[in-house]
């Protein structure tokens, strides 16, 4: 490992080489510009107008870029590869960094390689739920540390690191060029998508949460358990004064082998001295009780283990109780994900557009139990069971307002199950409508499907419900 790590330590005057011009590879692209790398940035898309400016800013500060192609000539030469997380394992563009003998692997991995020593390193992990709890483990540790988020919340670690511009930068640059903060941090805490632990060789983070395992980018990866191993990936470098945090409720994650100390978060009250679990209706860690449930302020008991592991993690860290419970209690959810927009005239209104796979939804479905709930749902559709989603349907939702290339599979096998209160509509303004029409207790978003057929991404899908949410206030418009 230290060989490893010496062979990065020093990035000056070396060519290295970052494949797309996506978030992590401007991001990439801007800290090789610091550390005095000499960059060469490839991407076989066209060039979009959306990354225009990015281009513009990397050329003028020095970086070498190419478009519509990965070329041999462009590459051969390059020290390593940081890549875009999305590029498939059996691209032809990795058959030529291997012809090339190019080491390669994602932002992540680099981060850990040259990352100061004082950098500790939270990575969270699995199917759903990773994001809320990188924002709510980034927001406790804050209470008494420079602590972070980044990875796949949109800010590679990176931006974090190698503060200081080089001075080989040209002046009128290096404000745009400069890392997100003067400071380096004392903690990263890190979301790792299943996509960069493909690629990461050595990753081996001080605490790792793995929050659920369930079937998603299965066509990626090749199956259930390559998904699984590439998420797993991270434990196996950790040594024992790591901290391994794992769902104990999930069979598969909290049996991963690994050399860290294991802790585990449950939702029942067998806790031993390391773990964290619910007991009376409040949270303990160990023996220590922690926060009463009611006072979370994040629904549903999806929420409750993001807050246990979140603790664990803390404590770990060296934060107190006090501490912890002050971070938990003013936490607001992360847009998107379960997130509350308001209420009016009684109806309270939840975006949960993250939630791009049923089992995603079903966690939020099962959040609403014993309130009159109407359920919008739909999009393009990952052709996953529905079986557990129609099941929590005929449990928990009054009523299901379909959209979206998905609606007609959807209606099909909600029918099948036995439940009928289905309503199609042509547009989310629309299913907004049709969804508070009887003044339900709880309109909730949370569409199981990816969005492309009607929106850019999920967080463009949100912005609209949670927007014309808002135009109904009075005055508003």
């Amino acid at each position: 490992m230290d060989e490893i790590k010496n062979l990065y330590s020093n990035l000056k005057g070396k060519k290295v080489l970052v494949l797309g011009l996506s978030t992590t590879g401007f991001a990439a692209a801007k800290f090789l510009l610091r550390a005095g790398a000499d960059c060469f940035l490839s991407d076989s898309n066209k060039l979009s107008e959306e990354n225009r400016a990015k281009a513009e800013l990397l050329k003028k500060a020095g970086v070498k870029l190419e478009f519509e192609a990965h070329t041999e000539d462009f590459i051969k030469g390059a020290e390593f590869c940081i890549l875009s997380p999305s590029i498939p394992p059996k691209s032809d563009i990795l058959g030529l960094l291997d012809k090339l003998n190019i080491p390669y692997f994602s932002d992540i991995e680099l981060a850990f390689k040259v990352k100061p020593e004082k950098t500790k390193i939270v990575a969270i992990t699995g199917t759903n739920g990773k994001t809320t709890t990188t924002m709510l483990v980034s927001h406790i540790l804050s209470q008494k540390f420079f602590a972070p988020a980044a990875g796949n919340v949109g800010v590679s670690p990176l931006d974090y690191l190698c503060p200081f511009v080089n001075s080989v930068i040209k002046a009128d640059v290096a404000e745009e060029i400069k890392a997100a903060s003067d400071v380096e941090p004392d903690c990263l805490v890190v979301e790792a998508s299943s996509y960069q632990l493909h690629y990461a060789k050595d990753f081996a983070p001080n605490a790792a949460i793995f929050c659920n395992l369930t079937p998603d980018h299965i066509s990626w990866h090749g199956g259930i358990e390559d998904y699984f191993n590439d998420k797993a990936k991270m434990y196996e470098k950790m040594g024992e004064k790591a901290h391994a945090i794992l769902n104990f409720d999930d069979e598969r994650v909290k049996n991963i082998s690994t050399k860290a100390t294991k802790h585990f978060f449950r939702l029942n009250s067998n806790g031993n001295a390391d773990d964290s679990y619910i007991k009376d209706g409040k949270i303990y860690y160990g023996t220590d009780e922690i926060i009463d449930v009611k006072d979370v302020p994040i629904v549903g008991a999806h929420n409750l283990q993001n807050v246990m592991c979140a603790v664990i993690a803390a404590r770990a860290l060296g934060v107190s109780n006090d501490l912890i419970k002050a971070g938990i209690m003013s936490f607001k959810a992360p847009k998107h994900r379960c997130e509350f927009i308001l209420e009016l005239n009684g109806v309270s209104y939840y975006n949960d557009s993250k939630a791009t796979n049923p089992e995603a939804s079903n966690v939020a479905i099962g959040a609403f139990e014993g309130k009159r709930t109407v359920l919008i749902a739909g999009g393009r559709d990952k052709n996953t069971s529905l079986d557990e989603f129609c099941e929590l349907i005929k449990k928990n939702i009054e009523k299901v307002v379909l959209i979206g290339e998905a609606a007609q599979r959807f209606e099909e096998n909600l029918k099948k199950s036995g439940f009928c209160n289905i309503v199609f509509s042509k547009t989310l303004n629309e299913a907004i409508d049709e969804a508070e029409r009887e003044k339900p207790d709880v309109v909730l978003f949370s569409p199981a499907c990816a969005s492309f057929d009607m929106f850019k991404n999920y967080e463009v899908r949100g912005e609209a419900f949670r927007d014309y949410v808002l135009s109904k206030k009075p005055g508003a418009r």
